[in-house]
Parts: C-alpha cells; structure tokens; sequence
C-alpha cells in the first residue's frame, strides 16, 4: 500500500502572512494562548515553526558517530492558520494588510505589512 504524498504548492504561489522572526500568538492546538517567535516558515507547506510551542518527545536511538541515546524534545511545525502576527507596535495580536509605498533612493514601489488594528507598519526582522 503506497503512502500519499504531501501535496506542495508552486514556489511562486507560495506566501504566507507570517515571516521569520515575527511574534506570533497561537490561536488552536494544546498551546493556544501562548506566544512565541517563528523560528522557521515553510511557505511551501503552509507550516511554521514557534520556538518553544508544540514541543513533542522523540525517542532517538543512538547512531554510528557517536550519538547519545535518549528523549530529546523537538519543536513540531504548527499549520499557519492556528498563529496570528503580534503588532510591534501595539502589542495585539493582529491580522496583516499589505501597502504599496514609494521607499529607498529610487522610490520604488514596495509591499509593506500593516497592522490592521492600529494600522502602523509592522517592523520586518533581519532574516539569518
């Protein structure tokens, strides 16, 4: 009996609200009502991962190069629907709009994410 592939969406379809480094708040799962900052996204996946939310125990067996054996907790991608963006600037947990703004030397036309509560721009994170 053959498993079922995951289904992925195109890379050029895939976006998501939340970006690495933002707070999120989550909405659904054991850990709903708490808070925590996104780690990785998985655009592809439409998954991302909250640092110290949806911990799960994993049983590892020692390996060849000299591996310790034993319970290491491992933080499990949550589906981004269940997380909602913190605002930087009021401090609620928030939908996101987008903007087009003239920025930089050449005032090019640019997508900026906004809050939708207090309606100022919410700071991006440095990626890496």
């Amino acid at each position: 009996m053959a498993l079922k592939q995951k289904e992925r969406k195109p890379l050029h379809l895939a976006k998501l609200h939340v970006h690495t480094g933002d707070t999120v708040f989550v909405l659904a799962g054991k850990d709903r009502g708490k808070t925590g900052t996104v780690t990785r996204a998985m655009p592809r996946e439409n998954k991302v991962i909250v640092e110290g939310i949806n911990i799960a125990k994993k049983h590892m067996r020692a390996g060849r190069g000299g591996m310790q054996s034993g319970i290491i907790e491992k933080p499990m991608p949550l589906h981004v629907s269940n997380v909602m963006v913190k605002c930087t600037e009021c401090g609620e947990p928030t939908r996101i709009a987008h903007e087009r703004v003239p920025t930089g030397a050449d005032q090019k036309v640019r997508t900026r994410r906004v809050c939708k509560k207090c309606g100022k721009p919410i700071q991006e994170h440095t990626r890496g």
